[in-house]
């Protein structure tokens, strides 16, 4: 037997290992190919503790912070090739995906390095007083990650929360921990010890993270159960938290639509990262005048997919994450073709080993179905036919999910009109599944609590404090 790939957990600067270890799955062979550590309460201290150390004296320095987030993105960038396959093996996307997914959270980095944190205004007319207010750091972050863009997310959360001088302990998926303990070790090389620690473990390490009593912040990225959980641990000890969880986006077709013009990016928009993406579409709604071609044009696209494992090259699509998620997506999957959808595309899991289902479309899918209501996070696209667009938005707004959405016609001001209308924290015209490092995102009801990215991403990791001066001599 292959020798496995033995990952080391980060603590203050020291690659460390523990006592017990669990594997990791390659789910294009469903074996196990890699170790990791499974994280221990005395370790889980002192990587708190590390933290804490660290944070006063990494809060003082702001030109070190943002060359010290430049420096990581540089070691991203230099480690590519050593990165992206550990990524692909673990998460199963294709190695072309993974170099994309590295480069990216190297540019998130670089972005964030670059980004002032604005002073809050504050009156000037307060009698008596010079008031002043300025943006400080909460101290020693718990950032958990999820497993459909591990790196990516990591950054996501590393580079506001140590642009502005806050610490952290970072806790990886136990699905793809191997890329990110990779990725403290090279953080340990360029950063100070002690201001990035990265353990691994179970759900229960999350648990234990969130109810312990260092951390001033919680950052979660994950499922909506998950983020309730993390939300009631960390009330305990009121806890400053960021949630970004689920989303069901759908994408609203308006009557003008040009379906041969459009076909090609809502498919993208759709499967990207194998429909593992919280802001991805994931139902779309079509004016039953152009059900059919819409159809057509995306089972065409579905069919011209090449899905197999990532390590191999020219893969498009790559198997789902995990076995729970696999079964889940043909769950729904089931669920809609018993009750009378019909996939045009994929529809049935190839034999052999792996979590692979060809992307599919189906069509005959009710609007009331669990398909559409709930998130497949998964290569499973329903198309739902309309021919009452205001009865399409309150279905939409009915949802619990308020993450994304998306509307598409030729006409923008009357496609803009309709974003409008809808209960979603990004709606976008023509679009779908954008983002930037300088541009906020949130989302509504039960799709998260806080923003990332953009200044408001920065002060969800700061405490404004302010400051009366007496004017009396």
């Amino acid at each position: 037997m292959a020798e496995h790939y033995a990952a080391e957990m980060v603590i203050n600067g020291r690659r460390v290992t523990s006592d017990s270890t669990v594997g990791v799955l390659d789910p294009a062979t469903e074996e196990v190919w890699a170790v990791v550590p499974e994280c221990s309460d005395a370790q889980l201290d002192e990587a708190f503790a590390a933290a804490a150390e660290a944070q006063p004296a990494w809060s003082q320095d702001e030109e070190a912070r943002r060359k010290g987030l430049r420096s990581v993105a540089d070691a991203l960038r230099r480690n590519e090739d050593e990165l992206s396959e550990l990524l692909t093996r673990e998460q199963g996307k294709s190695r072309t995906d993974s170099r994309m997914e590295i480069q990216l959270s190297a540019m998130w980095l670089e972005q964030f390095a670059g980004m002032r944190v604005p002073e809050s205004s504050v009156p000037d007319d307060c009698a008596g007083f010079a008031v002043t207010a300025e943006r400080r750091p909460l101290g020693v972050v718990a950032a958990i990650t999820p497993w459909n863009f591990p790196v990516t997310l990591a950054c996501w959360k590393l580079g506001p929360a140590l642009r502005t001088g806050n610490t952290v302990v970072l806790k990886p998926s136990p699905y793809t921990p191997v890329s990110t303990l990779r990725f403290g070790a090279l953080i340990a090389e360029v950063l100070p010890p002690g201001v990035v620690n990265v353990v691994s473990g179970g759900d229960s390490l999350g648990a234990r993270m969130t109810t312990h009593p260092i951390p001033a912040k919680v950052s979660f990225t994950g499922s909506v159960a998950t983020g309730k959980a993390v939300a009631r641990s960390a009330a305990d000890d009121l806890k400053r938290i960021t949630l970004e969880l689920g989303g069901n986006d759908p994408a609203i077709l308006l009557d003008d639509v040009d379906p041969e013009a459009i076909a090609e990016k809502l498919f993208t928009l759709s499967f990207a990262n194998n429909g593992q993406l919280c802001g991805c579409i994931k139902r779309i709604y079509v004016p039953a005048a152009h059900f059919d071609r819409v159809a057509e044009l995306l089972s065409g696209l579905a069919r011209d997919v090449r899905v197999g494992p990532g390590m191999v090259d020219g893969t498009d699509l790559g198997p789902i994450n995990n076995r729970p998620q696999y079964e889940r997506v043909l769950e729904l999957l089931d669920d809609a073709l018993s009750h009378g959808a019909k996939a045009i595309a994929g529809g049935k899991p190839p034999a052999g080993p792996g979590y692979f289902l060809p992307p599919t479309v189906l069509v005959d899918v009710a609007p009331d179905s669990r398909i559409v209501q709930e998130e497949q996070f998964g290569p499973v696209l329903p198309l739902v036919r309309y021919t009452d667009l205001d009865a399409v938005i309150d279905d939409v707004n009915s949802s619990k999910f308020g993450l994304g959405a998306s509307v598409w016609g030729r006409d923008v001001a009357r496609a803009r009109a309709v974003g409008r209308r809808l209960e979603s924290g990004t709606v976008f015209v023509n679009a779908h599944s954008v983002a930037a490092p300088n541009i906020p995102v949130g989302g509504a009801k039960w799709s998260g609590l806080g923003m990332e990215n953009g200044v408001e991403g920065l002060h969800e990791y700061t405490q404004l404090k302010v400051t009366f001066e007496s004017q009396d001599s």
